[in-house]
């Protein structure tokens, strides 16, 4: 029996799809990436955003095909069965079975329902979350890995949708990612993601208030691992005692991803975002003179309800006076049972996509220019691969860069440097979203 399996969306979906074909191989199932080999077919779907569902919609149809030749059945895993739970059997007859979020651990039952020809609907009524003990196959690089430390959300901005989707947060507890973490250094791995819908957050659940500190102090006491970065760290949270310990501890990466959505007031509350813009620029402020050579990485919503050219101006200001580092931007995307859905003043998609192309051609030139700036320093990197095309030439990211999501560093005159090692580096030209660079040890 051998199974394909394609996993859609974010690092924290991509978790939950190595768990799963874990789970699969440890029961006899034989992985195969080649569609027209597989018994079963797998979708791990994303559906956070309108243009997520899309992908998720299409893949699912595109897989569909392959029920004409081998496969037997087609699986829809993840956030996009949980949220249309039996309507999407009805409106998609080419699938066998439906996984939501909270149920990945019953992917067997779901294997065995659709082979058998009953349809069938697995859904979880509250967050689940794997543990150090549970089956898990990387499809990330030997080097790498994601660490998801709780799972769910109880935020409640007006726009999102995830607390729908995975419900509550649930956290694991500390010693049980260190056991994790101490697996994945002995297999090799050298660089540690953390994740969760909200990793400032981590720990309430379970211990009444947040311990993303003491888990940091646990995890960097882990030999062989060299770098620890932290994603998704809400503004709300990020305590005094956070920034000291990213300043004075080697193994966690001057970097921080810090989600923040706008910069207008107005927009912010609108959002039931509880950050303001002077709490965030308190902060920012904080980072910048306390941890050496910081690299701060945010997202930015343009077109949210009532957003008027008075507060996209003030978010356009802010993106200049700030500087950050990296910025992603996006339109929003009006979604169901959220409470901004139906909020009055929806913008138009013209006029957001005016202001996604304005924000982003600001930030083109800012990122531009803060890689240049980069020019003559000397970095860490981890290389990742080497140019088919140009043997000589290796990309590797440096602490600056999270995997997927930044740019790369791309090394000249490197004959020898191996997927997985970590070499110094000079950089010679900074451009929007790349460097380039020379060996130098």
């Amino acid at each position: 029996m051998k199974a394909g399996f394609v996993s859609l969306g974010c690092a924290k979906n991509l978790v939950d799809t190595e768990v799963m074909l874990g789970i699969m191989q440890k029961n006899g199932i034989e992985l195969t990436s080649n569609p027209s080999d597989a018994d079963i077919l797998i979708v791990n779907t994303c559906a956070f955003i309108l243009s997520a569902k899309e992908e998720s919609i299409t893949t699912i149809l595109n897989l569909a095909d392959y029920k004409n030749g081998k496969c037997r059945a087609l699986i829809v895993a993840g956030c996009l069965g949980q949220l249309y739970k039996s309507n999407l059997l009805d409106e998609m007859p080419e699938v066998d079975a439906i996984i939501g979020t909270g149920a990945w651990n019953r992917i067997m039952e779901a294997i065995e329902e659709a082979l058998s020809g009953r349809k069938a609907i697995f859904i979880g009524e509250k967050s689940i979350i794997y543990n150090s003990k549970s089956p898990r196959i990387r499809t990330t690089p030997d080097y790498t890995a994601y660490v998801k430390i709780s799972e769910g959300c109880n935020n409640k901005c007006s726009f999102c949708s995830i607390p729908l989707i995975r419900g509550r947060q649930i956290s694991r507890k500390i010693e049980d990612i260190r056991a994790e973490v101490e697996n994945l250094a002995a297999q090799g791995v050298k660089e540690i993601n953390l994740i969760a819908q909200d990793t400032t957050a981590y720990g309430i659940d379970i211990y009444g208030k947040p311990k993303l500190v003491e888990l940091l102090r646990e995890l960097v006491k882990v030999e062989k691992i060299h770098w620890i970065r932290i994603l998704y760290a809400y503004p709300r949270r990020f305590s005094d005692e956070l920034i000291d310990l990213i300043a004075s501890e080697p193994k966690i990466c001057n970097y921080v991803d810090l989600p923040l959505q706008h910069a207008s007031n107005k927009i912010l509350k609108r959002m039931n975002r509880p950050d303001n813009r002077a709490s965030i620029e308190i902060l920012l402020k904080k980072l910048r003179e306390r941890i050496p050579n910081v690299v701060i990485r945010s997202t930015f919503i343009v077109g949210f309800p009532g957003e008027t050219e008075e507060d996209f101006s003030e978010l356009k200001e802010f993106l200049q006076v700030q500087r950050l580092d990296k910025v992603g931007i996006f339109t929003y995307s009006r979604e169901e049972d959220t409470a901004a859905y139906d909020f009055p003043e929806q913008i138009s998609e013209e006029v957001m996509q005016e202001r996604y192309h304005e924000l982003m051609s600001i930030q083109s030139l800012i990122s531009q220019e803060l890689n240049e700036a980069l020019e003559g320093r000397e970095l860490e990197i981890l290389v990742e691969n080497r140019d088919e095309e140009v043997p000589e030439v290796v990309a590797g990211r440096s602490y600056r860069d999270a995997p997927e999501v930044d740019g790369l560093v791309y090394i000249e005159n490197d004959g020898r440097s191996k997927e997985g090692d970590i070499i110094r580096v000079k950089v010679l030209a900074g451009f929007v979203y790349d460097i380039a660079a020379e060996r130098i040890d």
